[in-house]
């Protein structure tokens, strides 16, 4: 096509050029007619043609560079027309692409929720479980607990109907040193009626407490006596489960310790799930009826400065090395599938660091392990 272009414009200026030429040499012509004339205007027409050859190249080279700067110009055109439209569909592709990107996204966060929101039901179902797991276990040893207080109140109540039936005799009988010494006597097992009367009560309160929802709320606590009441619990409710169960168990309680802020509900729940492992590993391992093993479970409290330390101890089998770091996680258990839900100690640890504290094991295999729990 270039080449074309060319071809014509240099086609138009010859003929353009040669028009003149020939006018010049037909008037040159009209006014001569003798051979001399003739060839002086060949000689003049050559000459001419001589005179404009570098012309002719220019015009054509002109023709020549206005169609090359048109072709320039249309091409750039095409170039910026094409440009523009594919531009267009590349931002019109890349729309539809974040649309649908957004949209699957949008879709994978409302999916992602309601994941979430099922885990958290489940969550709080499992943990509603455990916590009715833990009170099943605490209510044979409450049951256990709260016989003897009663047994008293029941005994000294007896003892006061007859003691008053003795002191109506002494009184008819005038003798009052023996009415003085029966009221002694009586006012001494009243006492005990009311001593035991509050143990059965704190013994009721402690279930209630344990079987209520948390407040979250910090309370001043003997901490003391909730170690000493929960170890006991923890026992007897074993007990009752299996006859056969039979351990020691003994506490070391530092009576500096005092009243300590915490939650007395989390807390009942983190010392009967310790208690309930430790008495669970011993009576595992009395079962290999080892010479001279004497399964044992004791707790330890003690001060120092602003912290307040728990030490609960078995002579069970230990936790291996391998496992160790995986206790307080959620689900993970090493008791045999119905006899454990692996949230006692993940709860435990959440109970404990939400108060501010820090529970730690140190164990070693085929000896024991000791939970070191620490509050400041």
């Amino acid at each position: 096509m270039l080449l074309l272009a060319f071809l014509q414009a240099g086609a138009n200026v010859v003929v353009h050029a040669q028009t003149r030429v020939d006018s010049l040499k037909n008037i040159f012509y009209s006014s001569t007619n003798d051979s001399i004339k003739n060839k002086a205007a060949n000689e003049i027409y050559d000459y001419y043609l001589a005179v404009n050859k570098d012309s002719l190249l220019y015009y054509v080279a002109q023709a020549r560079v206005r169609n090359l700067e048109k072709e320039k110009f249309d091409f750039q055109n095409k170039i910026l027309f094409y440009a523009r439209w594919y531009g267009i569909a590349l931002l019109a592709l890349l729309s539809l692409i974040f649309y649908r990107s957004n949209r699957q996204k949008h879709k994978a966060a409302i999916k992602i929720g309601e994941a979430y929101q099922q885990l958290k039901e489940t969550q709080q179902q499992l943990i509603h479980s455990e916590k009715l797991a833990s009170l099943g276990e605490l209510t044979a040893g409450i049951a256990h607990e709260i016989q003897n207080p009663l047994n008293f109140v029941n005994n000294f109540s007896e003892l006061n109907v007859e003691l008053i039936k003795e002191i109506k005799d002494a009184i008819q009988k005038g003798d009052l040193v023996e009415v003085s010494a029966l009221a002694s006597d009586m006012q001494t097992n009243m006492e005990k009626i009311n001593e035991h009367g509050k143990r059965a009560d704190a013994i009721v309160k402690g279930m209630l407490q344990h079987s209520r929802s948390s407040s979250g709320q910090k309370e001043p606590t003997d901490l003391n006596a909730l170690c000493d009441e929960y170890l006991r619990l923890a026992y007897h409710g074993l007990r009752a489960k299996d006859k056969s169960f039979n351990a020691e168990f003994k506490t070391s309680l530092d009576p500096s310790v005092e009243e300590v802020n915490l939650i007395p509900q989390d807390m009942g729940r983190v010392l009967l799930n310790l208690y309930n492992n430790a008495f669970y590993t011993v009576y595992e391992k009395s079962k290999k009826q080892i010479p001279g093993y004497a399964p044992m479970v004791s707790v330890k409290t003690r001060r120092t400065d602003n912290i307040v330390h728990i030490a609960i101890k078995d002579n069970g089998e230990g936790i291996p090395e391998t496992i160790r770091e995986k206790i307080f996680q959620p689900f993970f258990t090493t008791k045999p599938t119905g006899e454990g839900t692996g949230l006692g100690l993940s709860l435990s640890y959440d109970m404990i660091r939400a108060q501010g504290g820090e529970i730690k094991v140190v164990s070693k295999e085929g000896e024991g392990t000791t939970f070191i729990i620490q509050l400041g």
